[in-house]
Parts: structure tokens; sequence; C-alpha cells
């Protein structure tokens, strides 16, 4: 029916003889042309006759003898005028930075930045929309409206997803069910052509068969052909990685795979390094061994949290995070979060917080759902809604409360979860910021955390569900976030499977 439709508003647009070509603007007659004249002779005569008023008012506005006594003014200024000047500005400089401190770590963002965005900027679209011409102001809303919805639903990929051979398939084989939905592993297999290929690619011939590898559809294909890359070179750390995802059925065949995958990726990095300044194929082929190698030591990390090896693994992060600071993208403080926390080392979860729950940094569910954990944690054993209405809210337990809100109005799916009023999925490979996929993924490794601190569930069920009362018109503005986007539903229904989706 759609495209029924676009046709037939395509063959009306053809047919009418006065619809201008997209693109195009209509040729002007003389009646148009003659109007944009007589508009450039209007300007021109108003400021004519403005300088003309000045110069008849200039007597009886005494514009000399004022202009001459500000010279004078001027002239007879100290230094220590200046000095004053600066210190003035400097304290009100200061004072406004002060300001914006305590408003934001009360209200978790900038005042000036929410004034421009609420209110200046709505001016200046206005502005701009007022003087573009008439045929286009639609379009131009309409490319921003998708701009705008393009950016709310861009797909991340899930920093803890889970391995496919030892947990996805076994999943697969115990249930008879498919725990990925084909996009999310079409995002996949994009993603593996992004970090584990690039230009250079033909000059080995293993990486040439590992390119076809990672393009493969089929399984048991992409496996055979990670086979025949090591059988050209032995030191193939891409095929290493390809077994280790999709081939090993445990985690430890799996940790096995990455550690002979880090031992020929670690030759290949200090190799790519002698020779990156060489040419600009070298600096894309060290691009390619940087992720490889990253992508490795993150997977070992995650082996080790899995096999019960935690502070292995928060080792493994913390030196990741610092060998390579620039892949912040990656999100590997997720990961030393939830490690973190299973260890209840909740200071050293509160420092990762206070250098990553940043105003310039994207949000998650897990930045604002972990930051509201800690602050609940304070106040929710000793927690009673009957004794909170008859006393009223400490500042401790408004703390807990306004982080609880600040979290549900990021990410409202999250608590259905948590509360375990929704069941849990296998997490998906990709998810959407501020969506299902969003929720379940941190639910399905958070959930025992928020269980092992005493009342923080009891408070998390008392607080959400009046997060939205508080926000008016809650899916269209926020307080602390940008509105909630419109198009997380569609999107979560390309990544979540249907079992989810029947239940909602």
């Amino acid at each position: 029916m759609a495209d029924s439709d676009g046709l037939g508003e395509a063959a009306t647009a053809a047919a009418s003889p006065s619809a201008p070509a997209p693109g195009l603007s209509p040729p002007l007659g003389w009646r148009e042309r003659l109007r944009a004249g007589l508009a450039g002779i209007g300007a021109s005569l108003w400021f004519v006759a403005g300088l003309g008023l000045l110069y008849a008012l200039r007597v009886p506005l005494r514009l000399c003898e004022n202009l001459a006594a500000v010279t004078v003014f001027l002239n007879s200024l100290t230094p220590k005028f200046y000095v004053a000047l600066t210190g003035t500005s400097s304290l009100i400089s200061g004072l406004i930075f002060i300001f914006e401190w305590w408003y934001f770590h009360k209200h978790g963002t900038s005042f000036i930045e929410q004034v421009s965005v609420s209110h200046l900027r709505p001016l200046m679209g206005g502005t701009e929309s007022s003087i573009s011409e008439p045929g286009s102001s639609s379009n131009n809303r309409e490319s921003e409206t998708s701009r705008q919805n393009l950016s709310e639903c861009k797909v991340w990929r899930n920093p803890l997803n889970l391995f496919r051979g030892a947990e996805y398939r076994r999943y697969t084989w115990v249930t008879g069910k498919e725990p990925l939905t084909y996009y999310d592993m079409n995002l996949s297999a994009q993603d593996h052509q992004t970090f584990f290929t690039c230009d250079t690619d033909f000059l080995r011939p293993s990486d040439t068969v590992m390119q076809k590898a990672w393009r493969e559809r089929n399984p048991p294909a992409r496996i055979k052909a990670a086979y025949q890359a090591l059988e050209l070179n032995n030191d193939c750390a891409t095929a290493y990685v390809l077994l280790a995802e999709e081939e090993a059925t445990t985690i430890v065949d799996a940790e096995r795979l990455f550690k002979q995958a880090l031992k020929a990726g670690e030759t290949i990095y200090r190799r790519s390094q002698q020779c990156q300044h060489q040419s600009p194929q070298h600096e894309a082929q060290l691009r390619r061994d940087t992720n490889v190698l990253v992508y490795i030591k993150r997977r070992l990390a995650m082996c080790a949290r899995k096999l019960g090896r935690i502070r292995e693994a928060v080792k493994i992060m913390r030196d990741l995070m610092k060998e390579f600071p620039p892949l912040t993208m990656l999100n590997i403080h997720e990961n030393l979060l939830e490690s973190l926390l299973e260890l209840q080392a909740y200071a050293d979860v509160q420092a990762v917080l206070a250098k990553y729950d940043d105003i310039s940094l994207p949000k998650s569910a897990a930045i604002c759902y972990t930051a509201a954990l800690l602050k609940t944690r304070t106040v929710s054993d000793k927690f009673s809604p009957e004794t909170a209405s008859r006393r009223g809210l400490s500042t401790a337990e408004i703390n807990a409360v306004e982080a609880i809100h600040r979290a549900v109005e990021f990410n409202p799916h999250v608590p259905k979860y948590l509360l375990e009023m929704k069941s849990l999925i296998l997490p998906p490979e990709h998810i959407l910021k501020r969506g299902d996929s969003e929720a379940v993924a941190y639910a399905f490794f958070h959930l025992q955390h928020w269980k092992r601190i005493e009342g923080a569930l009891n408070l998390l069920q008392c607080t959400w569900e009046g997060t939205f009362r508080m926000i008016p018109y809650p899916l269209e503005k926020g307080h602390l976030f940008y509105p909630y986007p419109s198009c997380t539903e569609t999107a979560d229904r390309e990544l979540l499977p249907p079992v989810i989706l029947k239940k909602k």
C-alpha cells in the first residue's frame, strides 16, 4: 500500500504542470522581479532616511559634545580601573562557574545548556524558518526530524554481549529457539568487517580468507574458512577469534582459543607499530591490528569474569583502558562497573562513575542505574514508606529518590525487569539506548547486584511508578534528558526476538 501511495503521489506531481521539480526553483515572473527590486530600494531608502534624521538631530541631541565627553572620559581612565574591571569580571565568571557546578551536581545537567536548548534554540529555529522559502520549510522540518530520529535510534554494540557458541548456541540446543534476530546478527557481521578487516588484507593470504569468512552468513562456512586461514598462517589472530566466538561450546574452550589469538595478535601488533609511518596503508593496518588486540583482551577479561576470576578480569580491563584510552566508544567501563559490583567494591564503582558519568559523555542504563544503586545502598536497609510518609524524606533518601527518577527518565523499561514484572531473555548483541533491548541487557547482568543490597528493590518499587508523575508530558519533555524518542519501539522490534515482543 505504501508503494502504491508513493507511486500515486509521484504520478500526481508529474501530471501537475505547476509543480516544480524537486531541488529547483521556478522561474521568477516580472511581478516577482519588480517586488524584489522595490524591496531592495526600500531598504536603501530607510537607511538613507535614518542617516538624514541623525544628521538633522545632531544639534538638539548635542552629539558632538557627548562624543567629545566620552573621549575625554576614556582618556582619563587609569590602569587601576582596568585592573578593577578585570577582577570584577573574573569574580562574576567564578560565581557563574560555582553556580553551574552546584546546579549540575543537584540536577545532573548544565543550567546554561538547558536554557540554551529550551529557550534560545526555538527562537533561533523560528528565525531561520521565517526567512526560508515557503515551499522548502516543510522539507527542512522533515529532514531535521529524520536526522533527529536517526541519531536517537542509533544502535550500539552491547558491551556485555554473550558468546555465540558457548552461550547463544547452547540456548538454541536446549530450547530449539533462536535468541538472536537476523537484523542483530547482520549488525554483528558489519562490526566484524569494520574491526577485523582493512584495505591491505590482500597482502596476506590468511587475511584474504578471513575477509571472506566475516562476510559469510552460514556459521559452518565461517568456521571452515577460519581453519583454512590457519593452514595458510598459524598466527592468524582473527581466525582464532572466530573459532573462539562461534565454535567453542564452553567458556573454557573459548578462553583457550582467545589466549592463542592474544599471542598471535601481540606479535602482529608489534610488527605493525614498527611499519606504521611508512604509508597510509600501514596506518590502516595498525588500526585494524589494534582493534583485534583490544577485542581479544576484552573477551579474555569477560571469560575470566564468567569463570569466577573477577580480580583478574578487573585488572585486564583497567590495563586495557590505560593502554588504549581513545577507544572509549567500546564502553569497556561498563564491563568494569559490572565486575566491581560483583566484588562489592563500591568505592571503586563510584570512582569509575565520577569519570564516566559526565555531561559530555553519552549516558547508558548501566551508568544511570548504577549511580542510583549506589545512592540507594546508603538508605535502603532502613527505608520504610510508612515512616517516610510520617517524618518526610531525609537528605540521603531524597538523593536516592532523585537518582532513581533520573535513571527511570533515561530508560523507563528497566524497573519492570529488575522487579521481575517481565521475564528476562538472553540479551541481544546490539542494544538501543533508552529502549527495551538496553533494559534487557542491563537487567540480565545487574539484577543480582540489586538483589544483593537489602531493600534496594523495595525503594525502587516505591519510587519508579511516581517518576513520570513529577514530569509534565513525560514522552514529550524531560527534566534531565532529551524527550524520549518515539522510534525506539520500531528499532527494538528488529533487535529483540518475537518471544519478548508478544509479552509486552
